[in-house]
């Protein structure tokens, strides 16, 4: 592999590992506040359950307050808090493969760096 070639490489890889590294902070952003929308529902989940089944429960939708069935409320929350988890465990493994990804192109982005002092210091060298 000629220089021009090694150096056109070492570019690509370069510009893959940015993709990488951009991704990752996208889905980790992205996990962010999936950890804050389960807390928040986490906190709702808790209050459900302790209230009585007699209570009245309310539901912000738009601008108004609309009555809701308590069992309703429990189930929608339970799901949402499901769903969440879920989605969590999805961007995790995302982040995973994204991070051995990128550990991929940092070794071979230092192989080609490498490979690129070797032929300078053979070119030095003559």
């Amino acid at each position: 592999m000629g220089p021009e070639m090694l150096q056109k490489k070492l570019e690509e890889e370069v510009e893959s590992y940015k993709k990488i590294q951009k991704d990752l902070s996208k889905t980790t952003n992205l996990r962010s506040q999936l950890d804050g929308q389960l807390n928040e529902n986490k906190v709702v989940q808790e209050e459900l359950d302790l209230i009585d089944d007699e209570s009245v429960v309310f539901k912000l939708i738009g601008p108004a307050l609309i009555r809701q069935d308590l069992e309703e409320a429990r189930q929608n929350v339970n799901k949402r808090v499901e769903y969440i988890t879920q989605e969590i465990k999805r961007h995790d493994n995302t982040m995973d493969k994204l991070e051995k990804d990128a550990d991929a192109k940092r070794e071979s982005i230092g192989m080609l760096q490498q490979q690129m002092q070797q032929m300078i210091r053979k070119q030095m060298g003559k």
